[in-house]
Protein backbone atom coordinates (compact mmCIF):
# COMPACT_ATOMS: atom_id res chain seq x y z
CA UNK A 1 0.00 0.00 0.00
CA UNK A 2 1.55 3.26 -1.10
CA UNK A 3 0.72 6.84 -0.30
CA UNK A 4 -1.99 8.20 -2.54
CA UNK A 5 -0.72 11.77 -2.87
CA UNK A 6 2.64 13.37 -3.55
CA UNK A 7 2.21 15.64 -0.55
CA UNK A 8 2.70 12.89 2.04
CA UNK A 9 6.35 12.76 3.04
CA UNK A 10 8.40 10.36 5.16
CA UNK A 11 11.41 11.72 7.02
CA UNK A 12 14.04 9.50 8.60
CA UNK A 13 15.26 11.54 11.57
CA UNK A 14 17.58 8.89 13.01
CA UNK A 15 21.07 10.09 13.91
CA UNK A 16 23.75 9.51 11.31
CA UNK A 17 25.26 6.02 11.64
CA UNK A 18 21.89 4.74 12.85
CA UNK A 19 20.34 3.04 9.86
CA UNK A 20 19.57 6.00 7.62
CA UNK A 21 20.96 4.31 4.51
CA UNK A 22 19.20 1.05 5.33
CA UNK A 23 15.95 2.93 5.76
CA UNK A 24 16.34 4.50 2.34
CA UNK A 25 17.15 1.12 0.83
CA UNK A 26 14.06 -0.39 2.45
CA UNK A 27 11.69 2.12 0.88
CA UNK A 28 13.50 2.03 -2.44
CA UNK A 29 13.05 -1.74 -2.56
CA UNK A 30 9.30 -1.25 -2.46
CA UNK A 31 8.96 1.46 -5.05
CA UNK A 32 9.15 4.67 -3.07
CA UNK A 33 11.10 7.62 -4.43
CA UNK A 34 13.93 8.08 -1.94
CA UNK A 35 16.07 11.21 -1.65
CA UNK A 36 19.45 9.87 -0.53
CA UNK A 37 22.60 11.72 0.56
CA UNK A 38 23.75 12.47 -3.03
CA UNK A 39 20.42 14.18 -3.73
CA UNK A 40 20.74 16.25 -0.57
CA UNK A 41 24.35 17.17 -1.33
CA UNK A 42 23.51 18.14 -4.92
CA UNK A 43 20.87 20.55 -3.64
CA UNK A 44 22.99 21.65 -0.65
CA UNK A 45 19.94 21.11 1.55
CA UNK A 46 22.11 20.94 4.68
CA UNK A 47 23.73 24.25 3.82
CA UNK A 48 20.31 25.80 3.37
CA UNK A 49 19.16 24.30 6.67
CA UNK A 50 22.28 25.71 8.33
CA UNK A 51 21.43 29.20 7.02
CA UNK A 52 17.80 28.87 8.09
CA UNK A 53 16.60 28.94 4.48
CA UNK A 54 13.99 26.23 4.91
CA UNK A 55 11.54 27.38 2.26
CA UNK A 56 14.16 27.12 -0.48
CA UNK A 57 14.54 23.47 0.51
CA UNK A 58 10.81 22.86 0.42
CA UNK A 59 10.33 24.64 -2.91
CA UNK A 60 13.15 22.79 -4.67
CA UNK A 61 12.26 20.47 -7.52
CA UNK A 62 13.84 17.42 -5.89
CA UNK A 63 12.09 17.99 -2.58
CA UNK A 64 8.75 18.05 -4.39
CA UNK A 65 9.73 15.00 -6.45
CA UNK A 66 10.72 12.61 -3.65
CA UNK A 67 8.59 10.99 -0.94
CA UNK A 68 11.17 9.57 1.47
CA UNK A 69 14.09 11.55 2.88
CA UNK A 70 17.06 10.01 4.69
CA UNK A 71 20.36 11.31 6.03
CA UNK A 72 20.94 15.02 6.55
CA UNK A 73 19.57 17.61 7.10
CA UNK A 74 16.42 15.85 8.30
CA UNK A 75 18.00 14.53 11.52
CA UNK A 76 19.82 17.78 12.33
CA UNK A 77 19.06 19.20 15.77
CA UNK A 78 15.34 19.98 16.07
CA UNK A 79 14.60 20.36 12.35
CA UNK A 80 12.04 17.60 12.86
CA UNK A 81 9.85 20.14 14.67
CA UNK A 82 9.84 22.40 11.60
CA UNK A 83 8.98 19.43 9.39
CA UNK A 84 6.28 18.26 11.80
CA UNK A 85 4.38 21.53 11.60
CA UNK A 86 5.18 22.41 7.98
CA UNK A 87 3.94 19.02 6.70
CA UNK A 88 1.03 17.92 8.92
CA UNK A 89 0.51 14.68 6.96
CA UNK A 90 4.17 13.63 7.13
CA UNK A 91 5.42 10.57 8.98
CA UNK A 92 8.74 10.17 10.76
CA UNK A 93 11.18 7.36 11.52
CA UNK A 94 13.54 7.16 14.48
CA UNK A 95 15.83 4.14 14.73
CA UNK A 96 18.08 3.76 17.76
CA UNK A 97 21.09 1.65 18.67
CA UNK A 98 23.41 1.14 21.61
CA UNK A 99 25.14 4.46 22.28
CA UNK A 100 28.63 2.92 22.56
CA UNK A 101 28.20 1.04 19.28
CA UNK A 102 26.98 4.23 17.67
CA UNK A 103 30.01 6.17 18.87
CA UNK A 104 32.38 3.42 17.70
CA UNK A 105 30.78 3.66 14.27
CA UNK A 106 31.24 7.42 14.26
CA UNK A 107 34.94 7.08 15.10
CA UNK A 108 35.58 4.41 12.47
CA UNK A 109 33.73 6.27 9.71
CA UNK A 110 36.32 9.02 9.26
CA UNK A 111 39.24 7.23 10.93
CA UNK A 112 39.23 9.19 14.17
CA UNK A 113 38.19 12.53 12.69
CA UNK A 114 34.90 14.39 12.81
CA UNK A 115 32.48 13.48 10.05
CA UNK A 116 31.80 15.80 7.13
CA UNK A 117 32.08 19.56 7.34
CA UNK A 118 33.73 20.49 10.63
CA UNK A 119 31.79 23.67 11.39
CA UNK A 120 28.46 21.96 10.82
CA UNK A 121 29.60 19.00 12.89
CA UNK A 122 30.65 21.29 15.74
CA UNK A 123 27.17 22.84 15.81
CA UNK A 124 25.44 19.46 15.74
CA UNK A 125 27.59 17.98 18.50
CA UNK A 126 28.20 21.04 20.67
CA UNK A 127 31.90 21.36 19.87
CA UNK A 128 31.91 25.00 18.77
CA UNK A 129 34.64 25.91 21.26
CA UNK A 130 36.88 23.15 19.90
CA UNK A 131 36.25 24.43 16.40
CA UNK A 132 37.01 28.06 17.14
CA UNK A 133 40.09 27.20 19.21
CA UNK A 134 41.73 25.48 16.27
CA UNK A 135 44.16 27.46 14.14
CA UNK A 136 42.33 26.63 10.94
CA UNK A 137 40.80 28.43 8.01
CA UNK A 138 37.25 28.88 9.30
CA UNK A 139 34.96 28.70 6.29
CA UNK A 140 31.75 28.93 8.26
CA UNK A 141 29.28 28.39 5.44
CA UNK A 142 31.33 26.06 3.30
CA UNK A 143 30.03 22.60 2.43
CA UNK A 144 33.56 21.19 2.18
CA UNK A 145 34.12 17.79 3.77
CA UNK A 146 37.22 18.66 5.77
CA UNK A 147 37.21 16.38 8.88
CA UNK A 148 39.35 18.80 10.89
CA UNK A 149 38.76 17.83 14.53
CA UNK A 150 39.80 14.67 16.35
CA UNK A 151 37.11 12.21 17.37
CA UNK A 152 38.43 9.72 19.91
CA UNK A 153 37.92 8.08 23.28
CA UNK A 154 38.11 11.41 25.09
CA UNK A 155 34.90 12.44 23.35
CA UNK A 156 32.91 9.27 24.03
CA UNK A 157 30.77 10.38 26.98
CA UNK A 158 30.10 13.79 25.47
CA UNK A 159 28.79 12.30 22.23
CA UNK A 160 26.85 9.55 23.95
CA UNK A 161 25.02 12.11 26.08
CA UNK A 162 24.07 14.14 23.01
CA UNK A 163 22.92 10.99 21.23
CA UNK A 164 20.78 9.73 24.10
CA UNK A 165 19.28 13.10 25.00
CA UNK A 166 18.31 13.96 21.46
CA UNK A 167 16.57 10.60 21.01
CA UNK A 168 14.72 11.19 24.26
CA UNK A 169 13.67 14.64 23.11
CA UNK A 170 12.28 13.26 19.85
CA UNK A 171 10.29 10.59 21.65
CA UNK A 172 8.89 13.07 24.17
CA UNK A 173 7.92 15.54 21.45
CA UNK A 174 5.98 12.97 19.45
CA UNK A 175 4.39 11.42 22.53
CA UNK A 176 2.99 14.85 23.34
CA UNK A 177 2.01 16.06 19.88
CA UNK A 178 1.64 13.14 17.47
CA UNK A 179 2.65 9.63 18.51
CA UNK A 180 0.85 8.17 15.50
CA UNK A 181 3.23 10.07 13.21
CA UNK A 182 6.45 8.49 14.53
CA UNK A 183 7.79 5.00 13.95
CA UNK A 184 10.47 3.94 16.44
CA UNK A 185 12.57 0.81 16.38
CA UNK A 186 15.90 -0.73 17.28
CA UNK A 187 18.37 -0.98 14.42
CA UNK A 188 19.58 -4.42 15.50
CA UNK A 189 16.05 -5.84 15.88
CA UNK A 190 15.59 -8.49 13.17
CA UNK A 191 11.88 -7.58 13.00
CA UNK A 192 12.35 -3.85 12.58
CA UNK A 193 11.63 -3.79 8.83
CA UNK A 194 8.47 -5.83 9.25
CA UNK A 195 7.33 -3.56 12.05
CA UNK A 196 8.05 -0.59 9.85
CA UNK A 197 6.07 -2.11 7.00
CA UNK A 198 3.05 -2.53 9.26
CA UNK A 199 3.30 1.09 10.40
CA UNK A 200 3.31 2.30 6.80
CA UNK A 201 0.70 -0.16 5.52
CA UNK A 202 3.10 -2.06 3.29
CA UNK A 203 3.28 -5.74 2.41
CA UNK A 204 6.78 -7.20 2.32
CA UNK A 205 8.16 -10.74 2.05
CA UNK A 206 8.54 -12.61 5.34
CA UNK A 207 12.27 -13.11 4.77
CA UNK A 208 12.99 -9.50 3.84
CA UNK A 209 16.02 -7.73 5.27
CA UNK A 210 17.25 -4.33 4.13
CA UNK A 211 20.21 -5.04 1.86
CA UNK A 212 22.38 -2.38 3.47
CA UNK A 213 24.33 -4.03 6.31
CA UNK A 214 23.34 -2.24 9.50
CA UNK A 215 26.77 -2.86 11.00
CA UNK A 216 28.31 -0.45 8.49
CA UNK A 217 26.12 2.35 9.79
Amino acid sequence: MFFTTRNQKIFCISFQRTGTTSTGAFFNDFGYKVATYPISRKNDWTGKWFKGDYETIFKSRDFKKYQVFEDNPWWCLDFYKVLFHRFPNAKFILLERDADEWFDSMVSHSKGKTLGNTHRHSILYNREEDFYNQEIDRKLYSKEIDNLLDLNEENREHYKAIYRNRNREVNVFFSEFGQDRLFTGELKDSNVWHEMSVFFGMKIPENYRSHKNASTQ
